[in-house]
């Protein structure tokens, strides 16, 4: 699970947002070749990146895996919609979805459901696995709907950044 962010805004100038947006395409470029690019020192360019892992602008340094290549060939996407939203059962339940090695991405959510769940697994057998661990044998559950994905369109975690972040 990824930490929470500070509430406080991070404050980030035109060379923090030129390194950000190196590093979202290729996590393995050298400082060098990113300091050459942006025009700043290569012990530049490590401090910044030092200073936005401390604080948590970037927040894990990842491989990102295909996951037909290791036979995850099913991605579901799953609404939660919870009897009570309070009290320790709830955060059970976040713990819960949490720490579930199927379950890729975690929301809670504003409208209709309280959650919403990417699951990526190998077979069938082993989402229903799955869902009689996570909401069949959880009483605060009150119902779940899943989406089987027909073919992965398009899937990344860069975020858009807006150059009026910078403060500079």
């Amino acid at each position: 699970m990824i930490d929470k962010v500070p509430a406080k805004m991070v404050e980030l100038d035109r060379f923090d947002l030129a390194i950000l947006e190196i590093l979202q395409r290729d996590n393995k470029t050298p400082q060098r070749s990113i300091a050459d690019v942006i025009g700043l020192s290569a012990p530049a360019v490590q401090r910044r990146i030092k200073r936005m892992e401390e604080t948590g602008t970037i927040a894990a340094n990842v491989a990102v895996i295909e996951p037909s290549h290791v036979r995850h060939e099913i991605t579901v996407f799953v609404e939660v919609e919870m009897h009570s939203e309070f009290g320790a059962t709830h955060d059970a339940t976040k713990k819960a979805f949490a720490e579930a090695p199927e379950v890729q991405q975690c929301y809670y959510v504003t409208g209709e459901v309280d959650f919403i769940l990417l699951v990526v697994v190998r077979t069938m057998g082993e989402y229903e696995a799955m869902t009689r661990r996570l909401f069949f044998a959880n009483k605060n559950v009150k119902r779940f709907r899943s989406f089987v994905a027909m073919d992965r369109v398009k899937v990344g975690l860069n975020v858009a950044l807006d150059p009026k972040l910078d403060r500079s």
